[in-house]
Formats: structure tokens, C-alpha cells, sequence
């Protein structure tokens, strides 16, 4: 999988990093960074080959994330929730209708899992009627809606099972949109979804799972988020030639690579410490260019502040706290 994320750093190189600054400062990103992204196939990258996807194992999704991260946070970000979507579609009933087009980059798509992932209070829930299941209430934050045409929403019952359905990214009277204003990665599309009487065809249904085995497994899924703060760390590491950066990000990723259910709360927070450290090393190298507003140091920083919250834990919060604590 090598030629993959050289992929990855290449348009990381050449096109996400130079790009970055007027991505930061339009508060867009352009249609046709995630065409290239798609072009070059990584929309496809936890797809199955049968269907067109490159079937990457775990360790090349981290390293293409982290590469991608290390040129545009906003693009990447954008993109990494795309990647849950083909996976959860291969091998469930919609996967002849969309799993092809979800690999090759024509059908995008966002995600909204906080009624799976945040036991209390139930962010969305869902009731069958008929042939349609009805879904009510919201969640904060569902990211690259201008670029999206489908979310899978997870939305839950009275009985505690999980619905995950794929949802028409399309507002109207039943499904409203309000734009989040965030102080990094505003160029994400992010938006505050709000659903009322949202009727979803009971054929979009993906799976369905009980609460329980998905907060089961749920701690196991939190590594990637970790390569983010990575390639923010990486990124910085090169503008500012400081090679000690290296080591101490080679010791992160391989304790996030190594880390079990357990202690993969730990090892984020070390990633998202190490980002956070490595934004105020760069500013110190730079100078008084880096509180030039559209300087790399400066979005860079806003980005790492942006990761010491994203995709949280109460246990990552707590590991965190002590490691910016000292």
C-alpha cells in the first residue's frame, strides 16, 4: 500500500498545502481539490477492491490521513468522514446501489453518529412508520455539507438499537442546516443538523445495531482521528526544521499504532499535546511573522487548538488534561 499514501503526501505537497492559506481565508474548499482527491482514488480507500475501493488496511488509512492533514486540515477533514461510509455500506443491503459510486468519489458523503457514540441525551431518534422511518432531533456537528449528497445518520429507538441510515443531503421543511462559525477548519462546510418528522425511506437502511455492541467497540475507533493531529505536528516539524520533532513524533505514532481499547484514550491525547506543542515551537522559529494572519504557523496553531476538542472522549479529555498539565 506504499503507492497509495505516496499518493497521498504528493497532493499533499503539491496541491493541499500550497493551497492552503486562500482554503483558510475563503472559508471553501474548492470542488476540485476533492475531485483530485477522488481522481485519485483515495474516496475509495476503505472500500472493497470487488467494488472499485482500495481495500487499505487500517495502517495505510492512518498513514494517507496524516499525510493529507499535513497539507490542509479543512480538506481532510472533509474527506476522513467520507471514509466510515463505504465500509458500513459493503456487505449491507445498499451495497450494489451505492457502494461503486461511494468509491470512486460520485456519491460524497458526511457523517452524523452522535446518537451512537454519546449514550445521554439521545441525539436523534427514530420510529418506523410504514414503509419509512420518521427521525427527530439533532446533532452539532456534521461536516462538508456543501460537498456532500448523502450523511449516514445513526438514529435510535425506545429499545436501544441503533439505526444507521443513509440520509439525502437536501434541506427543506423537515431537515434544516445551520452553519457552524469555528475558529479553525471553518472552510469544512460544517453545519448543525436538525431533523423534525424527517421521513427516510426504510431501503436506506444500512444496518442496524444495538447500543451496547456499538459502545462496545467504539473506543476501538478512535485512532484515526489521531493522525490528524499527526500530520498537523509533521507539517510544523518541516516548516520549522527542528528534527527532534521527528523522534517524539515517531515515539506518538507508534503508541497510537500499538495502543488497545484501554489506552488509545492516552495515546490521542499524546498526539493532540504533541500538535499543540509542535503549532507554539514553530511560532517561536518563525518569529513575529507567525501572528501574521495567513501565515502557516498561524492556521497551523488555530488547527492544533481545533484537535485538542475534535472527535473527544470524557477519557481523552481527562488524559489530556493531565498531559498539558504536566
Amino acid at each position: 500500500m506504499s503507492d497509495i499514501v505516496a499518493r497521498a503526501r504528493a497532493l499533499a505537497d503539491d496541491l493541499l498545502f500550497p493551497g492552503a492559506t486562500a482554503v483558510d481565508s475563503d472559508g471553501a474548499v474548492p470542488d476540485a481539490v476533492l475531485d483530485s482527491l477522488a481522481a485519485a482514488g483515495l474516496y475509495g480507500l476503505t472500500g472493497p477492491v470487488s467494488h472499485g475501493g482500495l481495500g487499505a488496511d487500517a495502517r495505510t488509512v492512518h498513514a494517507v490521513t496524516e499525510a493529507l492533514a499535513g497539507g490542509d486540515l479543512s480538506s481532510t477533514f472533509i474527506f476522513l468522514q467520507h471514509l466510515t461510509v463505504p465500509a458500513m455500506v459493503a456487505g449491507s443491503p445498499l451495497a450494489e446501489a451505492y457502494l461503486a459510486d461511494l468509491c470512486a468519489g460520485r456519491v460524497r458523503s458526511g457523517i452524523a453518529l452522535l446518537a451512537a457514540t454519546r449514550p445521554e441525551p439521545v441525539a436523534i431518534t427514530a420510529r418506523r412508520d410504514g414503509d419509512a422511518f420518521v427521525l427527530d432531533g439533532g446533532v452539532p456537528w456534521v461536516t462538508g455539507w456543501d460537498h456532500v449528497d448523502v450523511v449516514l445518520v445513526a438514529a435510535r429507538t425506545p429499545d436501544d438499537v441503533c439505526h444507521f441510515l443513509l440520509v439525502d443531503a437536501e434541506t427543506g421543511p423537515t431537515l434544516e442546516v445551520i452553519p457552524q462559525q469555528l475558529v479553525a477548519v471553518q472552510a469544512s462546510s460544517t453545519v448543525e443538523l436538525r431533523l423534525h418528522d424527517h421521513r427516510v425511506p426504510a431501503d436506506r437502511l444500512v444496518r442496524s445495531v444495538p447500543l451496547a455492541d456499538w459502545q462496545a467497540a467504539d473506543p476501538g475507533n478512535l485512532r484515526t482521528n489521531g493522525s490528524l493531529a499527526l500530520g498537523v505536528a509533521a507539517r510544523c516539524a518541516r516548516l520549522a526544521e527542528l528534527p527532534g520533532l521527528d523522534a517524539d513524533l515517531a515515539a506518538v505514532r507508534s503508541r497510537l499504532d500499538a495502543a488497545g481499547p484501554a489506552e488509545l484514550p492516552g495515546a490521542r491525547a499524546a498526539a493532540a499535546a504533541l500538535a499543540h506543542r509542535a503549532t507554539g515551537l514553530l511560532a517561536v522559529a518563525v518569529g513575529s511573522r507567525s501572528v501574521s494572519r495567513g501565515h502557516p504557523a498561524e492556521r497551523l496553531a488555530r488547527e492544533a487548538h481545533f484537535l485538542l476538542v475534535f472527535g473527544s472522549r470524557p477519557a481523552i479529555r481527562t488524559a489530556l488534561l493531565a498531559e498539558l498539565g504536566g
